[in-house]
């Protein structure tokens, strides 16, 4: 399958924030901690250029612990102040302002001499779909400022919320980038639900995420479902079927119903904390 998606909506959002970009002194992107390399637009980089660059790394605790702490070590070595922040539970959330402030720093310094005061930071919350822009700013501003939903393309337009004096976020939709030169790129994107699911077909995608992870953790799906058949993907998923009741007609394994609670299995870390990249 060729993983990719780029709705006209999206070309709209990404001319939106280049008119934007002129307002903002700070540009913050969540990235899905599982896979952060992959999950970074790269058009961002080009959009953000000559402004300062913070970094969340988002659902931190869907991913290994010890992968998080990695990726932590290698951003901040590129110079961009980094974050582990699990936004539904508000983990991390504190340190934030903090990294505002030495991202910024320079920023704020030019204020002072010029006798600015108290001027707020002006950001930009970025990232590609479904990787929780709303929930991060529901949660770190405590209170509902934007719709939020477990699926991509739920913000549709711009939205400024001032958080406190010091401190303004705009909130942006989700986009990705036209093409995605290497597929796994995009597989991976599917994996954390990045990709529309509907344009999909799910036995395909539950069974390239089986092969993936298998390469990264290989009992972690035979000890969660207690099977034994791992050695061909779509075997087992049939496995997962019979374990899991999924039955059509005529007591049928559903495997694309098995294909669903697995990728949901995964996606809301009930299969266990795992990353899917680490740094090189």
């Amino acid at each position: 399958m060729n993983y990719q998606w780029y709705p006209g909506h999206m070309t709209k959002a990404k001319r939106m924030m280049q008119e934007d970009i002129k307002l903002i002194d700070l540009i913050i992107e969540l990235v899905d901690a599982r896979m952060p390399l992959s999950s970074r637009n790269p058009d961002i980089n080009e959009l953000g250029k000559n402004k300062s660059r913070m970094i969340l790394l988002n659902k931190s605790d869907l991913a290994d612990a010890q992968a998080n702490k990695a990726w932590v070590e290698y951003f901040e070595k590129t110079g961009i102040q980094t974050v582990e922040v699990n936004s539904k539970s508000g983990s991390g959330l504190k340190d934030i302002q903090n990294a505002v402030s030495v991202a910024c720093a320079d920023k704020i310094e030019r204020d002072r001499r010029r006798g600015i005061l108290n001027r707020p930071v002006r950001a930009m919350v970025v990232g590609i779909p479904n990787v929780g822009k709303s929930t991060f700013i529901n949660s770190f501003a405590k209170k509902a400022c934007t719709k939020t939903g477990n699926k991509p393309g739920v913000t549709k337009g711009k939205q400024w919320i001032r958080l406190n004096k010091s401190l303004e976020l705009l909130d942006t939709p989700g986009i990705l980038w036209p093409k995605f030169e290497d597929n796994e790129i995009g597989k991976r994107l599917a994996f954390i639900g990045s990709i529309n699911d509907q344009i999909l077909y799910s036995e395909e995608l539950a069974a390239d995420f089986i092969t993936y992870i298998q390469k990264r953790y290989p009992d972690c799906i035979s000890d969660f479902y207690q099977i034994e058949n791992m050695a061909e993907p779509y075997r087992c998923l049939e496995e997962i079927a019979r374990v899991r009741r999924c039955l059509g007609k005529n007591e049928t394994l559903d495997i694309k119903k098995s294909s669903m609670i697995l990728m949901d299995d995964f996606r809301s870390g009930r299969l266990g904390r795992l990353s899917l990249e680490l740094p090189n």
